[in-house]
Parts: C-alpha cells; sequence; structure tokens
C-alpha cells in the first residue's frame, strides 16, 4: 500500500504531516509519499528523527494551495503544488490514496479534474463518519454540493451505502433521507422526489432504505446512513462540532468547580476522555470524497500528528476496500433513467 500525502495542506504543515507521516510509516503496512517543498519536508523529518526511514519517500513540489486561493482555479493555475502534484501522481498510478489537510474546495476540484469521478456519477460528496454509539453513521454530503438534484441524493445514498459496508463492516446499511418530518409526505419538491427515488430502490433490494430521518435521531443509531443535500448536512455537521465543543466545555467547569467536583472529576477522568475521543475528529481521521475514481482523504485543516496519522490508516482501508470499485459495478442502478424502470 502506498499513500501520498499533501505534505503542505493544512494549519499545521508541514511539521504535522510529515509526524503523522513518520508514525504511519513505522506503525502500518504502509509506504508513504510526503508531497511539497523538499527542503522544509526533509527540515521536518530530520527534526522527528525520521529522516532515514526506508517507507518515506519525498517528491518536490514548489508551490502551496493557499486557504484563500479561488476553490475553482487553485489547482489549474498552481500546477507544481503540492496538492495537484499529489493528485496527478494517484491518477497515474503512483500510489493507492492521497490525503490532504488543505483547502476542501480545492481538493474536491483538483480530484475532480485529475483523478476523475467514477463514470456515471455526477457529484463526488463528502462522506464522514460520525458517532451514534455504534459503528457510527455515515453523513453524505455534508458540503461539497450545497443545492442537490434527486438522481444526486439517489447517489449519495448508495455510495454511503457502500462506504458503510465495507469501511464501517455493516452487512446491510440502513439508509435514511433528511428531512423536517419522518413522514413519506414531509420536505420539499426535491426531498419527496428523492425521497421515491430511494424507495424504488429499497423495494428493489438496492439499497436498505428505512425513510425520513430528522436531525435529532443523527444519535440514536437507528441508520447507518444519512443522505442530505450539502447544505443541511454541513449545518447538521457544524451544529454537531459545536454542541460537542460547548458540552465538554461545561462538563470542564462543573469537574474543577470544588474540591468534591475535582475529586468525582479524578475518578471518572478515564471515562471522560473515552466519551470525549468518541467525538474527536481527530480519531477518524478525514472524510472521504466518494464518487471519486480512486481514494482521496480530507483530512481537517487543522489535523495534528494523530488525526495525520489515523487520515493515513483510513486512506489504506479505503483502498484495500475498494468502495470506487463497488461504486462502478454499480452505477447502472445509481442512474435516474434506470431508477425509474426499477
Amino acid at each position: 500500500m502506498r499513500i501520498i500525502l499533501d505534505a503542505m495542506g493544512g494549519d499545521n504543515a508541514p511539521a504535522a504531516v510529515v509526524r503523522g507521516a513518520a508514525r504511519a510509516a513505522r506503525e502500518l503496512d504502509t509506504e508513504i509519499v510526503l508531497v511539497g517543498r523538499e527542503a522544509e519536508v526533509r527540515a521536518e523529518l530530520a527534526a522527528c528523527g525520521a529522516e532515514q526511514e526506508p517507507h518515506i519517500q519525498v517528491v518536490n513540489a514548489t508551490e502551496v494551495v493557499a486557504m484563500t486561493d479561488e476553490a475553482s482555479m487553485a489547482c489549474r493555475r498552481k500546477k507544481d503544488s503540492s496538492m495537484t502534484v499529489a493528485l496527478n501522481m494517484l491518477r497515474d498510478g503512483q500510489g493507492d490514496a492521497v490525503v490532504s489537510a488543505g483547502s476542501t474546495g480545492a481538493l474536491l476540484t483538483g480530484a475532480t479534474l485529475f483523478v476523475k469521478r467514477v463514470r456515471g456519477i455526477r457529484r463526488a460528496a463528502l462522506g464522514p463518519v460520525l458517532p451514534n454509539g455504534g459503528k457510527g453513521v455515515v453523513l453524505i454530503d455534508c458540503g461539497a454540493n450545497v443545492e442537490c438534484t434527486p438522481e444526486y441524493l439517489l447517489q449519495f445514498a448508495y455510495m454511503g451505502s457502500f462506504y458503510a459496508q465495507r469501511i464501517l463492516g455493516v452487512d446491510s446499511p440502513r439508509v435514511a433521507l433528511l428531512n423536517v418530518g419522518t413522514e413519506d409526505t414531509k420536505g420539499g419538491e426535491t426531498q419527496k422526489a428523492a425521497f421515491a427515488l430511494l424507495k424504488q430502490a429499497g423495494d428493489a433490494g438496492r439499497i436498505n432504505f428505512i425513510g425520513n430521518a430528522e436531525g435529532s435521531d443523527l444519535f440514536t443509531g437507528k441508520m447507518d446512513v444519512l443522505v442530505a443535500d450539502g447544505f443541511g448536512g454541513n449545518v447538521m455537521l457544524k451544529t454537531v462540532e459545536g454542541a460537542s465543543k460547548f458540552l465538554f466545555g461545561q462538563i470542564k467547569g462543573v469537574m474543577y468547580k470544588s474540591l468534591k467536583t475535582k475529586l468525582g472529576a479524578l475518578l471518572i477522568k478515564k471515562d471522560l476522555y473515552a466519551m470525549k475521543a468518541m467525538l474527536d475528529p481527530s480519531e477518524v481521521g478525514g472524510t472521504a470524497l466518494l464518487g471519486i475514481s480512486k481514494p482521496v482523504i480530507k483530512a481537517h485543516g487543522s489535523s495534528d500528528e494523530r488525526a495525520i496519522f489515523n487520515a493515513v490508516r483510513q486512506a489504506a482501508a479505503c483502498a484495500k476496500a475498494d468502495v470506487a470499485g463497488a461504486i462502478a459495478e454499480n452505477i447502472e442502478f445509481m442512474k435516474l433513467d434506470r431508477a425509474k424502470e426499477e
């Protein structure tokens, strides 16, 4: 397994990316390719004692895609950027997956432009895995496509289902459509049309569609895949992140309020850390760009060494599971004309 890393992407690059890569090279059965400004990357390798690591290769790229760059043009204009070079290497078969903590928009555009979508997929989608007390729930889409057609949502359902099956290990993933109510008739025209398509796919045995779901159902464990347009999905994701930070801030305030609560905190410290880790994005590593013909993982912009390590592990799992292959094999059932015939 060979994972290509955009060494210059993210708020903490290249230090965090290099250190995470060094750990991955030591602990995971994989080769790492670090793409970025060679002098800076090698200096960081030396700083963490990995300059002689045999499983790490450095590929020079002189430019960097900044967060302020126009997402739709960044990879086109900066042809020697670490992100562009990494994606082109993946396209050319020089690696099995790409990981980047750089601009989400630029990565999505670059992956679509250079690596290409699976033939027949209308739009690639972001599919993060959120905790639900079990194996997790795939939220798809969470920001790549603000406006969606019913066909997009149908394809998201299939892609999320394959991801849950092959990565989370769920035999028959339960797929729900995010809506303003659980009744079959709820939602706008797009949601109603998507519901009909998803129900047809469910009746045909293609997916395990369980109907509409509200935002409050996310953590109940009743579903494995939650299908949403990018607007609604992104609002939900950011709300969850904000609520999580607020909750733990309040818990910390209570636990350190007095000697009595401090003693109590000491007794449950291990359990609190376990719960916090369950909600920590760094434990997952990143978000898969589903619908791209080869695995591309978007790590969080503020990723630290641990997050990069986990993103590499996730990328290797995606490559091994061949989620893109499962999508390609079933593409005929994911097209609107075929869906209407079911």
